[in-house]
């Protein structure tokens, strides 16, 4: 598995940042932030998730697993997506922002899984995809998925497999599995918000 250098302190702070204003933004109903990035690790075409957590619970997650974009401009239009198009919730609201925390997990190359055994439960991220005449499905979990929910391997497979919208054990038959890894940071991890 191809692995990237972390991104730097300042790096993961400034993306924090940049998470931040937006949020603060989309939920004035304001333009999103533009990305004027000078450091080059976010000028990289990363792929890149960002979750919302209220008071430690789910409120939002998107993403952009092969972006062809740089990560700054990939951590705005995630954060926008997160806040206001997650089909699970609603638009996150300026009253909640103080109870909200952020969180981003920056992509490794999504690859094929050479053998399923060789999947961590923690360490790895999944996509499960399989096509069935002209459509595609594709599910991801990212790699805190698993260990968030104290899943095995098997599990992790058959819920990325449900995320999909594919029977739990389509793994085991023709579906493709692929891949990954994440550098995973936070607002709690930074002492910021």
């Amino acid at each position: 598995m191809a692995a990237r250098p972390s991104l730097s302190e300042a790096a993961k702070a400034r993306l924090l940042r940049i998470a931040r204003e937006t949020l603060e933004r989309v939920t004035r109903g304001e333009d999103v932030p533009k990305v004027e990035a000078v450091e080059p690790e976010l000028l990289e075409e990363r792929g890149a998730f960002v979750t919302l957590r209220q008071r430690g619970e789910l409120r939002g997650c998107i993403g952009f697993p092969e972006a062809q974009r740089p990560l700054g401009e990939i951590v705005v239009e995630a954060t926008a997506a997160a806040a206001t198009r997650d089909p699970r919730f609603e638009p996150v609201t300026a009253e909640e922002l103080e109870d909200i925390t952020i969180e981003i997990s920056v992509l490794s190359p999504i690859e094929k899984v050479p053998d399923v055994n060789l999947i961590e439960c923690g360490k790895h991220g999944l996509v499960v995809q399989q096509a069935q005449g002209r459509l595609v499905f594709s599910g991801l979990l990212l790699p805190q998925v698993a260990s968030e929910h104290g899943w095995t391997r098997e599990e992790f497979l058959a819920q990325t497999c449900l995320k999909a919208g594919l029977p739990p054990h389509a793994w085991q038959e023709d579906a493709d599995v692929f891949w990954f890894t994440a550098e995973v940071f936070g607002e709690g991890d930074q002492g910021e918000r």
